[in-house]
């Protein structure tokens, strides 16, 4: 433990981001209820989420700079105060555009936490934590989608939408609470955030920085499949075009959820590890997305269940893996811009996933309208095409990271670290065990001779 306290700052924290993330997937469980409510079509009430996200996505970078300038304190309780209020206009609004602007509310406190929530870490835990404890801020967080599909669910059906929607909004007050009384930027910080020296080219600092986009450019492309898949296109997918049941569907949604938990923790402690094989991990889950995907779509005909789980599963180690994209930003910057770095990791998932998503609609709708699809929008092979489209953003994502690599080790080979080729560290490490094994041989065989001499392996 690097300071006394750490969990709780660490526990309020997290607690702030799952409600985040309850408050964030609450209308997606909504559509029925907000369709009567709001008397709009399937296509205008999208606009919601794609605000949100927009939202969201849009205050990353200007998020990041803010937290460097006044630490993550204020920022947590401040995003809890906006989701409150967005939670609370969507409760009493009876229009589109109202509504709207609730979730655009929402879509800016969610901003604001999770960013903030990662820069706690640095300041009050060593740093051979921090890869497995990112992993847990984002497992715990996730935590919040069930309480959104679950109690929020069965609050809105039995008790109506004005209800739900204010017990949602009351959580966030609970989240401004905890915040106020137990987030603090750094050990020592009582009540004020620490004003450091702010640079104001941090921004352009940052950016220049090739850790920093070999982060953005890992989160771009194996944050955004699960994404695109478990928010919008995997469900119709499954059901309309592989033809399982809903059960089934819901069945695979759930197993995903399960994957990333279980995944997450291990791959930050590897990475903590390995730090300096990172990218080879993030293109080795690239690749299983990618062949996952390849075999699905060239499958004669619906594939069968157990392919679709493969699939699912490999798709969920995309959003765990995406987290390393953190950890690029946590090495190579500085504490004073980290937030900042932060920041512009993470719009890097989700740009990827917005424009995929708008992408794999308009080739559905094309092959749809020039009769492709036989009058069935949600056609197999249509559907098949139109996913096709991940592997090109895949492709953008897999250049960037080759790009930033090149550079993060040519920085590294200047500074007089130079990383040998993945097989000659594996012929190493496998030569350093024999070595450790024979070592522990010849200390057995002499131990009865009344012990010989250690040998340092260095």
């Amino acid at each position: 433990m690097k300071h006394r306290g750490a969990w709780l700052v660490w526990g309020a924290g997290v607690f702030a981001y799952m409600v985040a993330v309850t408050q964030r997937t609450a209308f997606g469980v909504a559509g029925v209820e907000a369709t009567e409510r709001f008397s709009a079509t399937a296509s205008v009430l999208s606009v919601f989420t794609v605000v949100q996200l927009l939202v969201y996505a849009g205050l990353q970078i200007p998020v990041g700079m803010l937290v460097d300038r006044f630490g993550p304190r204020l920022l947590i309780a401040g995003g809890a105060v906006l989701m409150f209020a967005g939670q609370f206009q969507l409760a009493v609004a009876e229009s589109v555009g109202a509504g709207i602007v609730g979730r655009s509310l929402v879509g800016a406190g969610d901003a604001l936490t999770f960013i903030s929530v990662l820069r706690l870490l640095p300041a009050w835990f060593p740093a051979r934590r921090i890869p497995v404890l990112t992993q847990w801020t984002g497992i715990i967080g996730q935590l919040g989608q069930i309480a959104s599909a679950v109690p929020f669910a069965f609050a809105l059906h039995e008790l109506g939408w004005n209800t739900a929607f204010i017990g949602a909004a009351a959580l966030s007050v609970l989240a401004f609470v905890l915040a106020l009384a137990f987030v603090r930027n750094q050990p020592g910080c009582t009540v004020r955030a620490p004003r450091t020296a702010h640079d104001g080219g941090s921004l352009a600092a940052a950016w220049r920085q090739p850790g920093t986009r070999l982060g953005l450019w890992t989160h771009f492309t194996i944050q955004f499949p699960g994404t695109v898949f478990v928010l919008m296109w995997g469900y119709p997918y499954l059901v309309s075009a592989e033809q399982v049941t809903p059960a089934e569907a819901s069945l695979l949604m759930t197993f995903f959820v399960a994957v990333a938990i279980v995944c997450g923790p291990w791959l930050g402690s590897w990475v903590g590890r390995h730090p300096l094989r990172r990218s080879t991990m993030v293109l080795l889950i690239a690749g299983a997305m990618a062949a996952a995907w390849l075999v699905v779509m060239l499958w004669p005909g619906p594939a069968p269940l157990w392919i679709l789980m493969t699939l699912v599963a490999v798709l969920a180690v995309g959003g765990p893996g995406s987290m390393i994209g953190f950890d690029f930003a946590r090495t190579y910057n500085p504490s004073t811009r980290l937030g900042t770095a932060t920041g512009i990791v993470n719009i890097g998932g989700f740009a990827a996933s917005l424009i995929s998503m708008y992408l794999i609609g308009l080739v559905l709708d094309v092959l749809f309208n020039t009769g492709f699809s036989g009058g069935d929008l949600y056609d197999l092979a249509a559907f098949r095409i139109a996913l096709a489209v991940q592997f090109l953003v895949m492709g953008v994502g897999v250049a960037g990271i080759l790009v930033n690599r090149r550079k993060v080790r040519a920085a590294m080979a200047d500074e007089g670290l130079h990383l040998p080729p993945l097989r000659e560290a594996l012929a190493r490490e496998r030569r350093r065990r024999r070595e450790q094994r024979r070592g522990a041989e010849s200390g057995r065989e002499s131990g009865g001779e009344g012990g010989g001499e250690g040998t340092d392996q260095g």
